[in-house]
């Protein structure tokens, strides 16, 4: 059988195929070396910083500095002159006449001696704008301004405010309130200031700012009707 095999032609052509076939084999897929392979792996390179995120970070950095310091230059001032708002007040106040015409229209005439006080020792106020109004109830009734001025510290200054209104008309409500409070010889109004202010503290800081005065009066009737109560508010 063997014998038979030896000398078949196509055995021995088998056999003659099998090494270079094996060998072809290796040479498509060689034994990789573990060793080797890790050794031809690349080691990534550390990224540059790209210019724009250094810039950012440095932005960062100055304004975190700004805020810092601007707010410790805020608590030094503070506690160096400790500053507060000046105040607006009402003293002294005639109503001079107060009437409705045709039942339904008022006409009043009502003067008030207006205080604005500064309380800062070390702070200087200026008064660049000034507007009082009048009203009684909700209905504006009045309306004036008065002359720029300025306080240094420690300082309160008087200021005559002359108020008319003529043929405003009134709600029913108001109109019946009008008619009792006279009635009863005491009239209440409410005057309420806005004023554009500035604090001074030194020659060089300077702070602007609104001021928002309130006053509730009370009064007794015309023709001369003098201040009998009075609350003020003033904030900004």
């Amino acid at each position: 059988m063997s014998h038979h095999h030896e000398n078949n032609p196509h055995f021995l052509q088998a056999q003659q195929q099998q090494p270079h076939q094996q060998e072809h084999q290796n040479q498509q897929h060689p034994l990789r070396d573990p060793y080797l392979h890790k050794h031809d792996l690349k080691v990534p390179h550390p990224r540059r910083t790209k210019p724009t995120t250094w810039f950012l970070a440095f932005f960062c950095v100055i304004l975190w500095v700004i805020i810092i310091l601007g707010g410790l230059a805020v608590l030094i001032v503070y506690l160096v002159f400790r500053p507060k708002n000046p105040r607006f007040d009402i003293p002294n106040a005639t109503l001079n006449a107060v009437y409705l015409d045709t039942g339904s229209l008022l006409n009043s005439d009502l003067t008030i001696l207006a205080n604005f006080t500064n309380p800062n020792k070390k702070v200087s106020i200026d008064y660049s704008y000034i507007v009082i109004e009048l009203y009684y109830g909700n209905t504006l009734i009045a309306t004036t301004s008065v002359d720029p001025f300025s306080e240094t510290s420690a300082e309160s200054n008087l200021q005559g405010i002359h108020l008319v209104s003529s043929e405003v008309s009134l709600s029913s409500n108001d109109i019946q309130r009008l008619k009792k409070e006279v009635g009863n010889n005491s009239v209440m109004f409410d005057v309420q200031g806005r004023f554009r202010t500035r604090s001074n503290f030194g020659s060089f800081l300077h702070y602007s700012y609104w001021l928002h005065g309130r006053c509730s009066i009370v009064l007794t009737g015309p023709p001369y009707g003098v201040l009998v109560s009075h609350k003020c508010k003033t904030k900004r």
